[in-house]
């Protein structure tokens, strides 16, 4: 474990060192073919540098970090868009955080807010942006209203002030200790009850992982973020599922770089009523591959591609989804009390068959069951430690 953590330090140390390049020759040379020239090494060193760490925690979350997120924001900073993009004065640590932390940047959250608080008293319901608005990702944003009133800057302020999640991941990380320890008596357990829980200690996982950094580049660059999570087993549809509630990073890359591109394409072959379907099976298509790449890393063994089998599924599903809500136009909705069990149902049945094998046939789960021991065994001459230090001074 020491070892890895070795390996880890200097792999952020490449990915830091590459990010200021990066962020020089944003400076130097302007958006285009050039640009995206210069940036393609680091592109292609970020795809191979999580393959220097063998933990899966590591290399999972490195991974993921650099070579999807991290490579699309520098793509789409080759010709000036994206969130690297967006200020034009941003400094060198805000750029680095930005670009290789699953985090963007909230703007003027508190005005948002006050304009939702602002519309509600009106009686107005807020509408989307069409420019913004998609089938893939269609958080709304509020309509402006003439003014906003104290009464709702106070009401959002104490909004934000007793809103804290901590209780929430507190729970969930005591969850995960939790499942980990009923894990021991896994060969009692039945598969079906196993799978459900693997299914919900990857979501908690990936949901403290995102929070803890989110937290830290709160702390140290002052940012205010967005969250990655808005309560995703509340979905009432597929739509609602991967576009407003589930992993909101990925959606917001994955919009500027492959949705909204292949909208752009097929508007002059399917016209604009239809051209967001092909739009979504790209995405889809895009992430299972994504999906592959950190399979790989994980497992390092030959992909079977059932994992990006999962997302041409749901990018299908939600095809279908999409194409009778715009062909019923309202005239009939399935109420929510059974839309939302539905959506839940289907997602965990199409993880049970075709997303969590994946992983059990790398033998992932296996191997972070040891490095929680490995760290558990790493950590008991430090409790050890700190008990003796306290027992002294008492």
């Amino acid at each position: 474990m020491e070892g890895e953590i070795m390996n880890l330090m200097k792999v952020w140390f490449s990915v830091v060192v590459s990010l200021c390049y990066c962020y020089w020759i944003r400076k130097l040379v302007p958006a285009g073919t050039i640009r995206l020239f210069l940036f393609l090494p680091i592109v292609f060193f970020f795809i191979v540098l999580p393959l220097s760490l063998s933990s899966v925690h590591f290399c999972g979350t490195t991974g993921f970090f650099i070579a999807w997120l991290g490579n699309f924001k520098l793509l789409l900073l080759a010709f000036d868009k994206g969130p690297l993009s967006s200020d034009a004065f941003i400094s060198l640590p805000r750029f680095v955080a930005v670009a290789c932390l699953p985090i963007k940047i909230q703007k003027n959250p508190a005005r948002s807010t006050c304009i939702q608080c602002s519309s509600a008293e009106n009686g107005k319901t807020p509408h989307p942006d069409s420019s913004k608005s998609s089938d893939f990702d269609t958080n709304p944003s509020s309509i402006k209203p003439n003014s906003v009133t104290k009464q709702n800057l106070s009401a959002v302020s104490s909004k934000n002030a007793g809103g804290t999640p901590f209780l929430g991941y507190a729970l969930k990380g005591i969850a995960v200790g939790i499942l980990v320890k009923i894990y021991d008596y896994s060969e009692s357990i039945n598969p079906n009850v196993l799978m459900c829980m693997y299914c919900f200690h990857i979501y908690f996982m990936l949901e403290i992982i995102l929070a803890v950094v989110a937290a830290a580049a709160k702390t140290l660059l002052g940012m205010e973020l967005e969250p990655q999570f808005k309560n995703p087993l509340l979905s009432t549809s597929l739509q609602d599922f991967w576009g407003r509630r589930w992993n909101l990073m990925v959606t917001s890359i994955l919009r500027p770089t492959v949705y909204e591109p292949t909208v752009k394409a097929a508007l002059k072959i399917v016209g604009p009523t239809w051209a967001p379907l092909p739009a979504v099976m790209s995405t889809f298509v895009v992430s299972g591959l994504m999906h592959e790449l950190i399979l790989f890393y994980l497992g390092r063994s030959e992909p079977t591609f059932r994992m990006t089998c999962f997302f041409l599924l749901h990018g299908m599903s939600l095809m279908v989804e999409i194409a009778l809500k715009r062909a019923l136009t309202g005239r009939w909705r399935l109420p929510r009390f059974l839309s939302g069990p539905l959506t839940v149902v289907f997602f965990m049945a199409t993880c049970f068959s075709l997303f969590l094998p994946e992983f059990i046939r790398c033998r992932i789960d296996v191997r972070a069951f040891e490095e929680y021991a490995a760290l558990g065994h790493l950590l008991t001459p430090l409790s050890s430690s700190f008990s003796a230090i306290f027992h002294n001074k008492s």
